[in-house]
């Protein structure tokens, strides 16, 4: 047994409510459950019960040995003190409240059907990725569809709290906080960690003396990289080398430059070399005096254009320092989907809570059904069930789906287990 299926069976009220009552003999008529709470405290809040011949409000705890009330220590927390009715599977101890009265307690072991029991276990002990993966496209659409929006709300909530967790650090600088974000984002996961003490270590608003200068732009950002130091040396590395020395007077840099060791080259495609990232960062914070502004007032179209960029002319023939090849291809459809994807709409939903403006959040969701689905493991697991990964809306709310509910085996949470466990 398991406490997350005895919650399941109490919020859906799925077992026999003939002749309930406490295993002191009072009656119980359950009017409400009580909301499921996903916080500290009791596990649900502002039940509506009736006990013997009095209503009460409050909450409910639940465990599967009523020892667990002593066991989790709530007999000494006055967070439980408000706990009308405490609902176990088997009752191996008396509980008393701390007047010494005994806490009126629901025994559910014989109350419900063998048959729940038995298709939860097996959904959480499939051997397969996806527990549910034989009857998932059997479930109503509806159920689908609505788990999946609620999905993909809660991945926009959490990368929206990132935000969040950036803008107080950077004092509610939105600019900043973009530049952070976007920089990480031009890592690709590889080099998502230096991307990001880079833009740690070179403040935006040093980048925005210069953004009408692509050299010195450039020049700051592979400097501050580290990637300067015993360069081989050509015209272009000059210069650079040149324009670095003076800002880092300039600016006093010295000291927080990172290292070139930081940055991985090793089992990566040279389009996705983290020099040629740098080049393509330094084309686009050059192009755009204000990237806040540019990133969220932008239509689709608009952004598409503005993401397409185009590096400066030595970075066309170089996917490193002094290493010449006939031709690099520019920042591709692929990256930019990736950008929207992980560094727009996030930005867009946070900006939108933040303003409580739903057009900001609507035009977040809008972007992701405009972009192709992404192509990998987990949008492969669900296109093998029968399911069609249309847009990145559909592959954002999968990922969540498998990442926080499917591998944690999460099954009676999820509204599409719930839904193939509960009776007939």
């Amino acid at each position: 047994m398991t406490e997350s299926f005895l919650h399941y069976i109490w919020q859906f009220q799925y077992f026999d409510k003939n002749n309930l009552v406490t295993s002191q003999g009072e009656a119980v008529d359950v009017f409400h459950p009580g909301i499921k709470n996903r916080n500290a405290g009791p596990d649900f809040g502002n039940a509506r019960i009736k006990i013997g011949m009095l209503e009460w409000r409050g909450s409910v705890e639940i465990h599967i040995k009523a020892s667990g009330w002593i066991s989790h220590n709530h007999d000494a927390d006055a967070a439980y003190e408000g706990v009308v009715l405490h609902v176990v599977w088997e009752e191996d101890k008396i509980i008393r409240r701390p007047d010494g009265t005994v806490m009126p307690t629901l025994v559910l072991r014989d109350r419900v059907d063998a048959e729940l029991w038995k298709r939860y276990r097996k959904l959480i002990t499939s051997v397969e990725a996806i527990p549910c993966a034989g009857l998932f496209m059997k479930v109503n659409s509806v159920v689908r569809l609505s788990m999946l929006d609620n999905a993909l709300l809660q991945r926009l909530e959490t990368k929206a709290n990132r935000v969040f967790e950036l803008l107080e650090r950077n004092k509610n600088d939105w600019d900043e906080t973009v530049y952070q974000l976007l920089a990480r984002n031009f890592g690709f996961k590889i080099n998502a960690e230096p991307f990001q003490q880079l833009a740690l270590a070179l403040p935006y608003r040093i980048i925005l003396k210069h953004a009408h200068q692509p050299l010195q732009v450039e020049a700051l950002l592979f400097g501050m990289a580290g990637f300067l130091e015993k360069v081989r040396e050509d015209e272009y590395t000059a210069l650079l080398k040149k324009e670095f020395t003076l800002l880092d007077r300039k600016y006093n840099l010295a000291g927080k430059m990172l290292n070139r060791t930081q940055w991985r080259f090793l089992r990566l495609r040279p389009a996705n070399f983290p020099t040629l990232r740098l080049a393509q960062f330094g084309a686009f914070l050059a192009g755009q005096p204000n990237i806040f502004s540019t990133l969220t007032s932008s239509g689709f179209e608009k952004l598409e254009e503005v993401l397409a960029i185009r590096q400066s002319h030595y970075w066309k023939q170089h996917y490193q320092f002094g290493k010449k090849v006939k031709s690099v291809p520019v920042f591709g459809k692929s990256s930019i989907d990736n950008v929207i994807i992980n560094t727009v709409v996030p930005v867009l939903f946070a900006y939108g809570k933040q303003q409580d403006d739903e057009q900001y959040i609507d035009r977040a969701v809008n972007f992701l059904q405009q972009v192709p689905s992404e192509k990998n493991r987990v949008t492969r697991l669900f296109a093998e069930l029968g399911f069609k990964v249309k847009s990145s809306f559909d592959s954002q709310a999968l990922l969540e789906l498998y990442s926080d509910y499917c591998q944690k085996r999460r099954c009676l949470e999820c509204a599409i287990g719930a839904n193939l466990v509960k009776p007939a």
